[in-house]
């Protein structure tokens, strides 16, 4: 293992034998021995162009490490991209400041919780609350643009039809998926919300980590990990990927659109004063593949819980539900494929955070934040996550801050 250090901010390079270079910014945040090792499993595919690069949100993930830029050549890997296919972030600034907000800002998230459906309900006979019952015209509308591409999908692809599709776009879902409204360093009201492409995009994320599984049954025991199967330009299944994948991201951005067009709706029948929207708005992925161009050479680039952070690219970095989120523009760093982190980064487990913590250190932990409080959600309690800040100037070579966020209110599905 060697240092690389630059003036900016310094780069960890890991060499070990048989595996592409990993350059990681990752400067006074942990990182776990075992993201570690995946990372080195992931390095040793011999189709990683140049090398990896690690964001200061890194933590242990299924298959592969979240917080990876995975940059290829003639192949992708399924279960890097993930389930949660186009899972990224919208915000917008209103014109609205502090003081234009009610005074009970219950009255606020409740007229949201109303207006999007959220969190997941199952059983016989049940209803699932956090899709539509009767998906409204703004969500047909949406779903109109998807569905011609949607169905040559199925035509090939059969399982994906019954998948609540249609009803879960302009849907939250649950985990660390949240609608929040913030206050910015001069005061000013923004609306944000994080989610992805919800059943669907997960039934074509499992679909194709399967078959590249079949595709290579008689390699698999060569590989470092199983999920780390990966499916070759050319080969059956792997254009079918491409175009899958893409319209799993289209959808994506469709449902945060969806979305956001109901939280502003909501707003306005809470908050008495007319206000615009779209003064600065941002819409991005952070689980994604796309082909990009990079040292010259066209490569697939898998951000798995990292966004693009090109010259000028303007971004999003959400905290925990208790931390500030930041609005960013890229510098372009061409070491980390133009990247930058997703968020904070877990520093334990869902499971360990229910273990460790308790609904009374939750409801201390969000005392500034208007949301729930209640034992299903201590999963994502803040101190579950890496120190945003520390995150933040780990990363200072690769975004600039545009404008700091603190939320008000939070909804968690």
């Amino acid at each position: 293992m060697e240092q690389g250090i630059t003036p900016e901010a310094p780069i960890e390079t890991v060499r070990v034998p048989g595996a592409a270079p990993i350059k990681m910014w990752t400067e006074g945040v942990p990182v776990e021995e075992e993201a570690r090792q995946q990372l080195i499993n992931t390095a040793r595919l011999p189709f990683i162009f140049r090398h990896l690069a690690v964001m200061p949100d890194v933590h242990l993930g299924k298959g592969s490490t979240i917080g990876s830029v995975i940059p290829t050549r003639g192949a992708i890997i399924p279960a890097a991209v993930g389930v949660d296919i186009g899972c990224g972030m919208i915000a917008t600034r209103t014109t609205l400041d502090a003081a234009d907000l009610p005074d009970n800002l219950h009255c606020l998230r409740s007229a949201i919780e109303r207006a999007v459906p959220h969190g997941r309900t199952v059983g016989r006979g049940r209803r699932d609350e956090g899709s539509w019952e009767n998906p409204p015209d703004l969500v047909n509308a949406h779903w109109a643009v998807l569905l011609p591409r949607f169905q040559r999908l199925v035509e090939t692809y059969p399982r994906l039809k019954s998948t609540n599709n249609h009803k879960h776009l302009g849907t939250l879902g649950t985990g660390n998926h949240f609608i929040e409204v913030c206050l910015d360093e001069a005061q000013r009201v923004w609306l944000m919300l994080h989610s992805g492409s919800r059943g669907v995009g997960n039934a074509i994320g499992c679909t194709f980590i399967e078959l590249a599984q079949a595709d290579m049954r008689q390699h698999l025991a060569r590989l470092p990990d199983r999920d780390l199967a990966y499916l070759e330009e050319g080969s059956a299944h792997f254009a079918d990927y491409v175009e899958a994948v893409a319209w799993a991201q289209d959808y994506a951005r469709h449902n945060r659109a969806a979305m956001m067009a109901n939280l502003i709706a909501a707003a306005r029948t809470v908050i008495g004063k007319p206000f615009a929207v779209d003064v600065e708005a941002v819409n991005c992925h952070h689980n994604y593949v796309q082909r990009e161009t990079h040292f010259g050479a066209e490569i697939f680039v898998t951000r798995k819980g990292a966004v693009s952070a090109r010259q000028g690219e303007l971004g999003i970095i959400p905290g925990s539900m208790g931390a500030r989120s930041y609005i960013v523009r890229g510098l372009g760093n061409p070491e980390s494929f133009c990247s930058c982190s997703h968020g904070a980064g877990r520093v334990m487990s869902r499971n360990e955070a229910r273990r460790r913590f308790t609904a009374a250190d939750q409801e201390r932990a969000t005392a500034h934040v208007e949301c729930r409080k209640d034992k299903d959600v201590i999963d994502e309690i803040p101190m579950a996550y890496k120190d945003i800040d520390a995150v933040m100037h780990a990363q200072r070579s690769l975004v600039e801050v545009v404008h700091t966020l603190r939320q008000v209110v939070c909804v968690k599905g």
